[in-house]
């Protein structure tokens, strides 16, 4: 089956939790995830939770796995953490889950962001892979970043990820 063949027979409608990674924000000041929220159930999405958790990896780790054990979810959107600050712990908390890595997509967005930032991009460690059949996509905190990412790379791409992902589904 070609791309288009996959593209037409994706998912339409996914269910996406949005998980925070910051100790400064909760609901009111989370712009990020607000944003991301919003374009999610704007493209006929169905948020199934959105959680704020620490810099901890952890507490990140723990929240992405009951997530995908208790609620019916395709994608997990984590945003914040992926920077190089030394509370920075996104990237080391999720990658050990992923069965498998989509290192095009951090690749991609940072060539994107490069596009709008310059070279600043490169501290971004922006990245996504597949759990338990379930996409997890580590973004930065930024709501510029997070549009990027949401227009650029994963409303165009969102039911095609999950329809491969599903094929691991335990």
């Amino acid at each position: 089956m070609g791309l288009e063949e996959h593209q037409r027979d994706a998912q339409g409608s996914l269910g996406i939790t949005v998980i925070t990674v910051s100790d400064t924000r909760d609901e009111s000041s989370d712009r990020g995830g607000t944003f991301l929220v919003e374009a999610l159930e704007g493209a006929g999405h169905q948020l199934r939770q959105r959680i704020i958790v620490r810099d901890d990896v952890d507490e990140i780790r723990a929240a992405v796995q009951s997530t995908c054990a208790e609620a019916p979810v395709d994608v997990v959107l984590l945003t914040g953490g992926t920077g190089i600050a030394q509370r920075d712990v996104t990237p080391e908390a999720i990658e050990p889950l992923f069965d498998v890595t989509i290192p095009g997509f951090g690749e991609l967005f940072r060539s994107l962001s490069h596009g709008e930032i310059g070279p600043a991009a490169m501290l971004s460690r922006a990245c996504a892979g597949v759990y338990a059949g379930r996409i997890l996509v580590a973004l930065p905190g930024s709501p510029k970043a997070l549009r990027l990412a949401w227009d650029k790379l994963l409303a165009p791409e969102l039911g095609h990820l999950c329809q491969q992902a599903a094929s691991r589904r335990g």
